[in-house]
């Protein structure tokens, strides 16, 4: 296990503010790094696992980033956001016919129409 860092002490609010500015900064690993431990502690808060699914996708760990987003839909099936990015990962992983559904379902709860 590698070892941990100052970002990755203080308050849950601290961690937060820090896992914010790196996702800002483009810096996603570092950022799902402290969120990971946000999500361990705080399972059911929403915004963290968003933002670490975020941090998954953008740093090309599309396994990781849909396993927080169907936790996140399994909680809340109506997360319009949580639906879209489901299908636009799935989609990036070569499963358009997975992410057609999710993607239809989140253009419907957005009011968008999908062509």
């Amino acid at each position: 296990m590698s070892e941990e860092t100052y970002y990755e002490f203080g308050t849950a609010a601290d961690r937060w503010g820090r896992a914010q500015l790196f996702f800002e900064a483009k810096e996603y690993l570092t950022a799902a790094r402290i969120l990971r431990g946000l999500v361990a502690e705080h399972p059911d808060q929403t915004a963290q696992r968003l933002l670490l699914a975020r941090a998954y996708y953008h740093s090309a760990q599309l396994v990781r980033a849909e396993e927080e987003l169907r936790a996140v839909l399994e909680r809340d099936p109506v997360e319009h956001y949580a639906r879209l990015m489901l299908g636009r990962t799935l989609e990036r992983q070569g499963r358009p016919v997975e992410a057609a559904p999710h993607l239809r379902l989140a253009a419907a709860m957005s009011g968008d129409t999908v062509e």
